[in-house]
């Protein structure tokens, strides 16, 4: 069968039609700044060239290609919870301290009443290749249950229970059953495993927790952030001093307009170089070690060195990459991780969602938190915070110099750093000094603009004369998005002249990292030894197949099997209901991102399917079967698959859950997602 160019080269017994799928639109997708004007319509073509009715298959037009590319941009994501919600404080056992006057019941008999019957978690020895896919035995205390409390499942297993021995949320837990019993007078009480709760709070207790109390404080600006107060004003002494300088330079009869004018340019820091007793400064009085002057040069010693090479690194990732995600990929070999962008305006206003992107769990070896701003006023405070509240918890801190979208790039952060050297340097000296010796790391794209690459001139510096402890570099200009394929030549420029700068100083070589396009292993090796970076960070090669760490760690293809692949989709569904929770709100948390997750993993074509390994990230599939009908199913483009996965393992939705994918090549209308 003749396939156009491009296309990932299926073996033709499992091409079903040479017409290629829809290629999701990853930069419009994470374009998206608006909420409004969202619309799907389940009579577009779906990915296998039908209508959504699934009629009979028709060719793309060019304007349901255009309807079909880009974001929804609508997406709406609210909790969903209980009819009747039971009191926390009373659902694990404790006395309500609200009384008459709590919003929720305090009435267990009443909540289990109306509560939803219990789900089943099913082991992994209940999952299968054919259908149902997930087979749970049957239910022998059914009637036992239905008699007295019908809510209850008796024979259910909670996944949070079983891994730490209690469950957190006590009756509201939607898999009750599996830490419940009833006493001798007929009560309910909850089950804890002592043993296990021991051995497993180390092993399992999330990291970075940040308290209600530490963030009212941070809003209410009451948690102090001394370094930074005393280097942004340090900052400001010498930009009035500058100014008066330039002032004293101009003629007089330009005095006038030169006050009026406003300031374009900012000077270059004066932080670099030079002692403190030369430069005037004032000596911070703080007991903490790591800062004798706002400005004083960066001491070797007082910042941790990063070993990362050989090393392989999960990408900070927005919605996909939270915590569950990176537990997955650790378990396949990410040794490094990254929580979610954060701005840091919303770390500096005390933002609970803002809060929760940095949080870590203890598989996490090594965790680093990304920030993104557009001044050293808010970075270099955020920073300080940051690493008080996660001291002891956090390996880096890593500056966003690389973010394309408009909602970033038009308020000076992310990639419109690339050109503002001067504040690149004040933020980066300045997020040192505040964070100890906790290392500040950068990332960064290949420019602003296509053509006018400057990466090459602005990475020595990041390192030599600022202080970064390592880099990333992905190959493409925000701009190009990922509308090309990355330039690793580049990539490898830039390398040399960091390293020869290095050589120069003689300072001791940095971890640089690549970007772009990875997605197998042998991707990867070509590129570490053509380029001479140390690695490569992978972002959608890890959104798409997970497993690309074990990969890279083991230097082989994985022909990874349909039923190892849904043993990730339940270890993701566990990992999401201890992190996110096991009650109503959790449970349909979990469901949505794991949707998400598979929002990409749909993407991947089996390597046992292809003439020609390895596979290539930007190849257009065509529309092809599995080996079975679970590969087939996990290869489905239509959303309401991925809703239905996500049942076998947290049950039907309710229905005020829905699911809108983020692309809109994966669209259907939500009344037909449950």
């Amino acid at each position: 069968m003749s396939l156009p160019p491009g296309t990932a080269p299926v073996k033709a017994e499992y091409i079903l039609t040479n017409v290629g799928r829809t290629v999701p639109d990853d930069d419009a997708a994470e374009g998206s700044t608006s909420h409004l004007n969202s619309r799907t319509d389940n009579q577009e073509p779906t990915e296998d060239g039908q209508n959504g009715s699934r009629g009979a298959r028709k060719k793309w037009s060019k304007e349901e290609r255009k309807n079909k590319r880009g974001a929804n941009k609508g997406r709406r994501f609210q909790k969903v919870r209980d009819e009747l919600e039971l009191c926390w404080r009373v659902a694990v056992g404790k006395t309500c301290e609200f009384g008459a006057e709590c919003r929720n019941t305090h009435s267990v008999e009443e909540y289990l009443a109306a509560k939803p019957k219990d789900l089943r978690f099913p082991p992994v020895s209940a999952l299968g290749n054919e259908p149902p896919y997930v087979a749970l035995s049957a239910n022998e205390d059914e009637a036992m249950a239905a008699a007295s409390y019908p809510s209850i499942d008796w024979s259910a297993n909670c996944p949070v229970f079983e891994k730490t021995g209690e469950c957190k949320h006590g009756m509201r837990c939607r898999f009750l059953g599996g830490h419940v019993r009833k006493t001798d007078e007929g009560n309910l009480e909850l089950v804890v495993n002592e043993d296990k709760k021991a051995q497993m709070i180390v092993a399992e207790t999330e990291l970075n927790f940040v308290s209600g109390e530490t963030l009212k404080q941070i809003r209410s600006k009451k948690f102090p952030h001394p370094i930074a107060d005393t280097y942004l004003k340090h900052l400001q002494e010498t930009k009035d001093d500058d100014n008066k300088k330039a002032e004293d330079r101009a003629p007089a009869k330009d005095l006038t307009s030169a006050a009026s004018a406003p300031s374009t340019d900012e000077p270059e820091p004066s932080v670099i170089s030079g002692s403190p007793a030369e430069q005037g400064e004032p000596k911070i009085q703080d007991n903490l070690s790591q800062v004798d002057t706002p400005d004083a040069p960066l001491r070797p010693a007082e910042k941790k060195r990063l070993h990362w090479n050989g090393k392989t690194y999960l990408a900070p990732l927005t919605t996909a990459g939270n915590l569950p995600f990176r537990r997955i990929c650790v378990d396949y070999g990410a040794d490094i991780t990254c929580g979610e962008m954060g701005l840091a305006n919303s770390f500096l206003q005390g933002s609970k969602e803002e809060y929760s992107l940095i949080r870590r769990h203890p598989s996490e070896k090594t965790f680093g938190v990304q920030i993104a701003g557009s001044k050293p006023q808010l970075l270099v405070p955020a920073a300080e915070i940051l690493g008080k509240v996660c001291e002891g918890n956090l390996d880096f801190v890593d500056i966003n110099c690389g973010c394309p979208i408009d909602l970033v790039y038009k308020t000076g952060s992310g990639s419109a750093l690339l050109d503002a050297a001067g504040k690149l340097g004040k933020i980066i000296v300045g997020m040192n000094k505040a964070l100890g010796d906790v290392p500040v790391t950068v990332k960064l794209r290949t420019g602003v603009k296509d053509g006018k690459n400057n990466a090459h001139k602005l990475m020595p510096r990041v390192n030599s004369e600022w202080g970064a402890a390592a880099m990333t570099l992905h190959g493409r200009t925000r701009q190009q998005r990922y509308t090309k394929l990355a330039d690793w030549d580049y990539i490898k420029l830039c390398v040399d002249a960091v390293r020869a700068r290095e050589a120069e100083e003689d300072l001791s070589p940095v971890p640089i990292f690549g970007g772009g396009d990875c997605y197998s292993s042998q991707d990867y090796w070509e590129k570490v030894e053509h380029s001479g970076v140390d690695g490569v960070m992978i972002g959608r090669g890890a959104l798409i197949k997970p497993w690309i760490f074990t990969e890279i760690k083991e230097r082989r293809e994985w022909d990874i099997s349909s039923r190892e692949r849904l043993e990730e989709i339940r270890k993701f569904a566990e990992y999401g209901l201890n992190h996110f929770g096991s009650d109503t709100a959790g449970v349909n948390t979990t469901r949505r991102y794991l949707c998400e997750a598979l929002s990409f993993q749909y993407r991947y074509v089996p390597i046992g399917l292809l003439e020609v390994l390895p596979g290539r990230l930007n190849d257009r599939p065509p529309v092809f079967r599995g080996r079975d009908e679970l590969e087939t199913l996990l290869a489905s483009g239509d959303s309401r698959d991925w809703v239905k996965i996500s049942e076998m393992f947290l049950g039907p939705t309710p229905e005020a859950w829905s699911f809108t994918p983020k692309h809109k090549s994966n669209a259907y209308d939500t009344e037909s997602q449950g």
